[in-house]
């Protein structure tokens, strides 16, 4: 079953379907194209499980396993009784089923969730269940029945290594893919003087030495009939790591922030070249080296406290880049371009606006800061 293509869709956040498309072109998936919501590409189960391991920006993979037209739930019924479920679905592991339907002639998601999960229960005896492993998505889109596995399980961003986050964390999915449109490659290092629980650094540093983000979990579509182990083992242990002499410093005037960024560091394997310290903005001192990358994700009032009292912080964080980070670049998100602007920061045009825990956050990017 792993010589079979199909349709690999993998999800982005709205708007950074571009960004994840060059990801997805970087590793080498052939035909791809970005389509509302991600990017679509065709290929085989090797592909699928290859997208979960080394995508850094996706926050899902789905691969769509097959489809069949139906006009009325008596069609719905009878073609999914005749699907071959068992090629792709193991009989001994629950199913969840989800059904949407747009522009079709059944219009009750409700009526024809039942008809394909008796289907699947008489025809292929897999149980139901709420709280399945697997969730198959099924939706009716101008009468054409189209059916996805969610391949994924957990969110890609859970890269299975960072146990303790602060009140409102950057996902890793959305930190890479913020710091792609920032130009980063993994070349030059990275700074966050407001790093919480430290995924922009560790991020950059799990860039910088090759390390895939799916290195050390485990993943929905190895509870599913095409699922090969030894294939996998080889194919996710050939990945070379790259030597790099680079540093990447996190601070924050949180202690248990710093404390907590160390550890995370740590189990992510990087923290031999991540350094996390303990004080305010106005003390953050500019490493030797080269110039690099200023990627900051400070609060912002509708999430985190009272906007008012932000401005003085967004006013020293801007002082002190200025004063000490010439020839860096910034990247900076927040909710608010208010505050963005407290900074006095040149940002560029060259903007993104994303949804990111019930708000919608920009990030503002500089040139090199004379």
């Amino acid at each position: 079953m792993t010589d079979t293509s199909f349709d690999i869709f993998v999800t982005a956040p709205p708007g950074l379907e571009p960004l994840l498309l060059a990801q997805v072109q970087a590793a080498g998936f052939a035909g791809a194209q970005a389509v509302p919501g991600g990017v679509s590409f065709p290929g085989g189960w090797p592909d699928v499980w290859r997208a979960n391991v080394e995508l850094r920006g996706a926050g899902r993979v789905l691969a769509r396993f097959g489809s069949f037209l139906a006009f009325h739930l008596a069609q719905l019924d009878k073609r999914s009784r005749k699907f071959p479920w068992t090629d792709t679905l193991r009989a001994d592991v629950p199913v969840r089923v989800e059904v949407t339907c747009h522009k079709s002639k059944i219009y009750h998601a409700g009526a024809a969730q039942q008809r394909i999960e008796t289907a699947l229960k008489e025809e292929a005896g897999i149980t139901i269940a709420s709280d399945a492993p697997i969730t198959l998505k099924v939706r009716i889109d101008d009468n054409t029945v189209t059916m996805s596995v969610d391949t994924s399980g957990e969110s890609l961003h859970k890269r299975g290594h960072k146990e303790a986050v602060g009140k409102a964390p950057m996902r890793e999915t959305l930190a890479s893919l913020f710091l792609a449109h920032c130009g980063y490659t993994g070349t030059e290092p990275v700074v966050d003087p407001m790093c919480g629980s430290g995924t922009f650094v560790i991020e950059a540093a799990e860039i910088a030495r090759g390390l895939m983000p799916g290195r050390s979990r485990d993943f929905a579509f190895m509870q599913l009939a095409s699922f090969d182990r030894a294939a996998f083992d080889a194919l996710r242990s050939a990945y070379a790591l790259r030597d790099t002499n680079l540093q990447f410093y996190g601070s924050d005037r949180d202690t248990g922030a710093v404390r907590n960024a160390t550890a995370n560091a740590q189990r992510a394997g990087v923290g031999d070249i991540t350094t996390f310290a303990h004080h305010a903005i106005s003390d953050l001192p500019r490493p030797a080296g080269p110039p690099g990358l200023i990627m900051v994700n400070p609060p912002y009032g509708a999430r985190i406290g009272n906007r008012n009292l932000l401005f003085p912080l967004y006013g020293a964080l801007g002082a002190t880049l200025k004063d000490r980070f010439r020839g860096w670049r910034v990247g900076l998100v927040t909710s608010e371009p208010g505050l963005a602007k407290a900074t006095g920061l040149p940002f560029t045009q060259d903007r993104l606006q994303v949804p990111h825990g019930g708000l919608k956050v920009t990030l503002f990017p500089t040139d090199p800061l004379k």
